[in-house]
């Protein structure tokens, strides 16, 4: 039988939740109210990026607010579609996440989100889902360095290397990657080949528990590690 993964870790925006559309509608009305536009190639750029580096780019396009204040306008415009429009989970993760913790394998939710959104999120999955989240505001450095991933595996108290993390975008890919962990991506808003996943998944749709330890067992067996 093929040994588990310590932990199971997961971003949340493109991957959890599908609250891309959200954020991209608040850019929008964000630089639309100080005179300037927005494409959706503009808000591309934005796609897992941590939250100051959106917030520089949204100056150059002509948003006249320092960054933090950026960032809470943002949050807070999210945070309000989530509450009027819903909370639109990605096909599969609700019913995968339930299926790790029967199988009693640890999660994590790693967000380049603030934490007051990251803990609305999971408040409304309806069961105790994370083991540990770390969000935008609790690194220094965020994705694409490895730290959110160091971080969270460093609270459950495991090696990144004993880790699978699900990633959307290119940027939290490059996060997963040279955290050394196994990772898998589910593409969503923008593509991922070549990016250096160690599995592409169209979706999580129809998967459980089971398929991310064979994915581990696969891809650590790889590398010489135990199984």
């Amino acid at each position: 039988m093929s040994r588990q993964p310590g932990a199971v870790l997961w971003d949340m925006d493109g991957t959890l939740v599908d609250t891309e559309p959200y954020w991209m509608d608040a850019e929008t009305r964000l630089v639309e109210s100080f005179g300037g536009s927005w494409s959706h190639e503009d808000a591309l750029q934005l796609v897992g990026n941590g939250l100051e580096d959106s917030a520089k780019i949204l100056q150059d396009a002509g948003v006249e607010l320092d960054a933090v204040a950026i960032i809470d306008r943002l949050t807070d415009t999210v945070q309000e579609l989530l509450r009027t429009d819903g909370v639109p989970f990605r096909p599969g993760a609700r019913e995968l996440l339930q299926d790790l913790r029967v199988a009693g394998i640890r999660t994590g939710l790693v967000t380049m989100s603030l934490r007051r959104m990251a803990l609305g999120v999971v408040d409304l999955l309806g069961f105790e889902a994370f083991d540990v989240v770390v969000a935008g505001d609790d690194v220094d450095k965020p994705k694409p360095h490895p730290e959110p991933y160091l971080q969270a595996a460093a609270l459950l108290g495991i090696d990144t290397a004993e880790a699978v993390v699900i990633e959307d975008s290119p940027t939290g890919l490059g996060a997963g990657i040279a955290s050394g962990a196994v990772v898998l991506g589910v593409p969503h808003i923008v593509p991922l080949d070549g990016r250096g996943a160690h599995e592409l998944w169209p979706t999580l749709s129809g998967r459980s528990a089971a398929d991310l330890v064979d994915l581990f067992a696969r891809h650590t067996s790889l590398t010489g590690a135990t199984r």
